[in-house]
């Protein structure tokens, strides 16, 4: 496994929505993350890992 995925791995673990900012910058990934993030946090942390592991 690449160091930079393992990393966003964890970030994403801590900080969905940065992860998400780091891996596809801001577009509608981003504001999808945020919005779920907000509502729920699982939502976004789920989102965020499988923007970071495709």
């Amino acid at each position: 496994m690449d160091t930079n995925k393992l990393l966003l791995i964890i970030i994403a673990i801590l900080l969905p929505p940065v992860a998400v900012f780091l891996k596809s910058g801001v577009g509608k990934d981003l504001l999808i993350n945020v919005i779920l993030c907000l509502l729920f946090f699982i939502p976004g942390l789920l989102h965020a890992l499988w923007v970071v592991t495709k």
